[in-house]
């Protein structure tokens, strides 16, 4: 394990902690609801988005542990979809994270009952930043409105709605940007710019950590159709060949893998440029290199 993903591996910890702490207990009532949630929202994984929150805020010169309410937020609100996904009326996914989904180990009431909840008490968790010294509570205002946004029908639901419509029927490259850049990247955008604003960053370098944001979260989903096909499923924890089998378009079977190769390699480029032009950028310039070289 290199430097790079020891220091992801501690930020998770991090993060992990403080949803243990901002979910409800299992103990309160209803029972079943909160534990649906927790087993989702504890489930594992990179963490990437809070940390994402965490490590741009520390760019802008604000210590990553004053943002760990909107972090947790933002993980919350990825946790929901994901669970929402898995449901049978979607990609109909037995497994998560190299466990079964919510859907079968709740039933599927429960799991959308459990999505909808944690998407509720996301925007609650992240408010609690207001109440933190050194964070203006019109920034917090802002970084609702903002994730708000990029999660709801002109986000991560929209661009999921146009992939479910266009399942199934040829789509141009256009199309398939749009469902991804709205479907993965409104949120990794919003990730990152949520600990920027956070940290009182200009409207300059706003802008800049934006576009950065779109580049990651293209990345993000080329590698990501890549590994539905040549992945490993014990890496991943979950089956590959679901894009196949349910008929998804994605960067490879749109534009061949060479193509799709190619615009990745640009891509990183690009967002390389863009990060490097800020003092202490070495862990969005390896971020980079990290999500390009990724096996699950």
């Amino acid at each position: 394990m290199d430097e790079f993903e020891k220091l992801l591996n501690q930020r998770a910890k991090i993060v992990d902690a403080a949803l243990d702490f901002y979910l409800p207990r299992e103990s309160d009532y209803p029972e079943k609801i909160h534990r649906a949630m927790r087993y989702s929202a504890l489930a594992g994984g990179k963490r990437l988005r809070p940390v994402m929150v965490m490590e741009s805020a520390k760019l802008f010169g604000l210590p990553f542990e004053k943002v760990l309410p909107t972090a947790c937020g933002i993980e919350m609100i990825h946790t929901y979809s994901l669970i929402h996904d898995d449901l049978p009326v979607m990609d109909n996914d037995d497994y998560r994270r190299g466990k079964p989904t919510c859907h079968k180990v709740f039933g599927d009431a429960v799991a959308l009952l459990a999505g909808d909840a944690l998407l509720t008490h996301a925007f609650s968790v992240i408010s609690k930043n207001s109440r933190i010294d050194g964070i203006s509570p019109l920034a917090v205002i802002e970084v609702i409105e903002r994730v708000a946004c990029e999660a709801g029908s002109k986000g991560m639901v929209g661009g999921q709605t146009v992939d479910i419509e266009t399942t199934g029927m040829s789509i141009d490259k256009e199309t398939l940007l749009y469902i991804d850049r709205h479907k993965t990247g409104c949120l990794i955008c919003a990730s990152l710019w949520a600990g920027a604003r956070l940290a009182e960053a200009s409207k300059q370098d706003l802008n800049v950590i934006n576009k950065y944001g779109e580049k990651i979260g293209l990345i993000f989903q080329i590698v990501d159709d890549i590994l539905d096909i040549k992945g490993d499923e014990k890496l991943l924890g979950k089956p590959i060949g679901s894009d196949a089998k349910n008929k998804k378009n994605t960067f490879p079977s749109l534009l061949g893998f060479q193509e799709s190769l190619e615009m990745l390699e640009c891509l990183c480029k690009e967002a390389k440029g863009l990060i490097s032009e800020f003092d202490g950028s070495d862990f969005f310039m390896n971020l980079v290199d990290y999500l390009k070289s990724r096996r699950y």
